[in-house]
């Protein structure tokens, strides 16, 4: 039987750790339980799914994922202005990370991008956004599922 190489509904078990190019390391399964996902379930961006295609159980390797692959650009319609009044009693930062509703009363994260006496800036992209990733992988384990 030939060994079997991660590809489309595949079941796959591996250690991964996520970088950002200073080598701060955003996750890493490598000190805990492994990943264990089906190709295509969601638990994984299309773009890293598609940057593992081909390896197989024992594979170790370092990919760079592009922000197109990864979590996209940076959209600035996302960049909302509201004003400061709906932050009352709230000690504002740069950085802050805020948690809004929509309206189907999901949360939704924001981060402050700025603020002053009238207005806060809120970014609501992924924080990951526009940057290349380095995704770090050890292969332990691909099934037919």
């Amino acid at each position: 039987m030939t060994e079997q190489r991660i590809g489309p509904d595949k079941a796959v078990t591996l250690h991964f750790a996520l970088k950002l190019d200073n080598g701060e390391v955003v996750d890493s399964t490598f000190d805990k339980q492994p990943a264990t996902f089906k190709v295509g379930d969601g638990n994984l961006l299309p773009g890293f799914e598609q940057a593992l295609y081909g390896l197989k159980a024992g594979d170790k390797r370092t990919l760079s994922i592009p922000p197109e692959n990864g979590f996209g650009q940076p959209n600035p319609q996302n960049v909302q202005s509201m004003p400061r009044s709906q932050f009352q009693n709230m000690e504002l930062s740069e950085g802050l990370l805020v948690i809004f509703n929509d309206a189907a009363n999901t949360e939704l994260p924001g981060v402050v991008k700025s603020f002053d006496e009238a207005f806060v800036q809120i970014d609501f992209n992924h924080p990951l956004a526009g940057k290349t990733l380095s995704f770090e992988v050890e292969v332990i384990q691909v099934d037919i599922s």
